[in-house]
């Protein structure tokens, strides 16, 4: 479930005036709220990316394991060890 959230922040010198460079007739975006939303959104990105750049060298390093190091395993098994991880 979405919910809205009301943000109040203070910004002056230098950091105010980056962002009335950035807002308003001259600027990107049309008020600091669609700015900051901006913001957010990339840094949600990012934060996804450096989770999957993770997961990606967590898998090549388990699949750079030789073949012989693997068991096979049944269905029954790997859902019985699912079940036995705390959560």
């Amino acid at each position: 479930m979405s919910r809205t959230m009301t943000l109040n922040v203070r910004v002056s010198g230098v950091l105010g005036e980056f962002v009335a460079a950035n807002v308003g007739d001259d600027g990107v975006y049309e008020n600091v709220s669609e700015y900051v939303r901006d913001l957010i959104r990339r840094d949600m990105e990012r934060a996804e990316g450096e989770t999957l750049q993770r997961l990606k060298a967590e898998l090549q390093h388990a699949f750079a394991a030789p073949d012989d190091s693997y068991q096979p395993l049944d269905a029954d098994t790997v859902i019985a060890r699912g079940r036995r991880r705390p959560r």
